[in-house]
């Protein structure tokens, strides 16, 4: 367990980057991946510590320690945030693969791991392990990752199929150079390729046990405060990093209305005028009220990690439907601040227009999509079942 010095210097360390993570975002954006100064800064402050378990030299922070720092991160620069959430969430998930596994992830104490769910690879039954092949799109992250995890299906000797998480050196995957958007630009989610790669069997776990942190082979298997709804701790750092992209945008704009008018009018200075000053109310609470929701996940899936159970599927799914709510409201706050901004915002050099675009695009994403969120949380709050496995 982190203790409250420990991410009081995490925290520090991240917040005197954010200047140079928010300078750096244009250069990011047209090289299509974050500078490497971006990743030794984070390097430094213990940010891909703070995933890995104690026994393995890392700071072991809490679900709600880990949403922080990515809050922090992506206030700086929104692609950085986004990769800092997917490095350190999958490096949790891989603390759930047995023992052997994990002591050749979290050699040194320090970790960057990537994750694509999505099983469109094959995995094939060897002897001591499988043959891996298949390819994997919008991989993010997997540019500055040592490790990647990758869903894919094996089928049983009777006929079945079964859905499985391999766990690969990055080294041994090819990675496209296909990663041309307009929103996340620098998260370099390109599609990764594995051709007749050999994967260990302890590098192999089952989606389904996963889910539930239900692995076996490891010492941490137990009770450890850290066994959380695998999904709903996802699903907690993405919401941190919408609400991050929500306050760098606030950020910005508050910084940006010093000697600012309003064009064809005579107000000369926009802060003076009422309706400037509740956008900002409005933009500002959207986002106390996207943090206040997440503390009730935070307590949630923390206490059921601490006395080793697993919450309910109404309750994953109200997590589901809460996560999903915070990102809309970050994503409302950032679209405010945006319409508030004049016809200048739009010049590449102004870093609310990248972060306007990116957080449109990052609500895209399935797991944040807010219909069909909402929809899932409905259901259990009208009696009916969650419509999914995937909780």
């Amino acid at each position: 367990m982190a203790t409250q010095e420990e991410l009081n210097s995490v925290l520090a360390a991240v917040r005197e980057a954010v200047p140079t993570l928010r300078r750096n975002g244009a250069e990011a954006e047209e090289r299509r991946w974050i500078p490497d100064e971006n990743i030794d800064l984070l390097e430094k402050a213990g940010v891909f510590r703070t995933a890995v378990p104690r026994a393995h030299g890392g700071l072991d922070f809490d679900v709600a320690q880990q949403a922080q720092v990515i809050t922090e991160v992506a206030r700086g620069c929104p692609s950085t945030g986004w990769l800092t959430m997917v490095w350190l969430t999958s490096t949790a998930a891989a603390a759930l693969y047995p023992d052997r596994a994990q002591e050749e992830v979290f050699e040194g104490g320090s970790a960057r791991v990537s994750i694509v769910f999505a099983a469109t690879g094959t995995l094939t039954p060897v002897d001591g392990g499988y043959r891996l092949n298949g390819t994997w799109r919008f991989n993010s992250g997997v540019r500055g990752a040592g490790w990647d995890l990758l869903g894919a299906l094996v089928e049983r000797p009777d006929g079945t199929e079964e859905e499985l998480v391999a766990l690969v050196p990055t080294a041994e995957l090819s990675v496209a150079d296909d990663w041309d958007v307009t929103a996340g630009a620098a998260t370099g989610s390109s599609t990764t390729t594995a051709q007749d790669v050999f994967v260990p069997e302890h590098r192999v776990v089952r989606l389904d046990e996963a889910m539930v942190s239900g692995t076996g082979n490891r010492a941490n298997a137990g009770a450890t405060g850290r066994n959380y709804a695998l999904l709903g701790y996802i699903l907690s750092g993405v919401a941190a990093a919408f609400v991050g992209m929500a306050r760098g945008g606030l950020d910005v704009f508050v910084e940006r209305l010093p000697g600012r008018g309003i064009t064809y009018t005579e107000w000369t200075e926009q802060s003076l005028h009422p309706l400037t000053q509740q956008q900002v109310a409005v933009a500002g609470n959207k986002i106390a009220a996207a943090e206040a929701l997440a503390s009730t996940w935070h307590r949630e899936l923390q206490a059921a990690a601490d006395a080793g159970i697993q919450p309910s599927d109404t309750d994953k799914a109200v997590t589901r439907g809460r996560t999903a709510y915070a990102a809309q409201l970050a994503k409302e706050a950032v679209e405010v601040l945006f319409t508030a901004s004049g016809g200048s915002v739009i010049r590449r050099t102004e870093p609310l227009q990248r972060i306007h675009r990116d957080v449109q695009g990052f609500s895209l994403h399935a797991l944040v999509q807010l219909n069909t969120n909402l929809e899932v949380h409905g259901r259990v709050l009208v009696g009916l079942d969650p419509g999914t496995y995937f909780l």
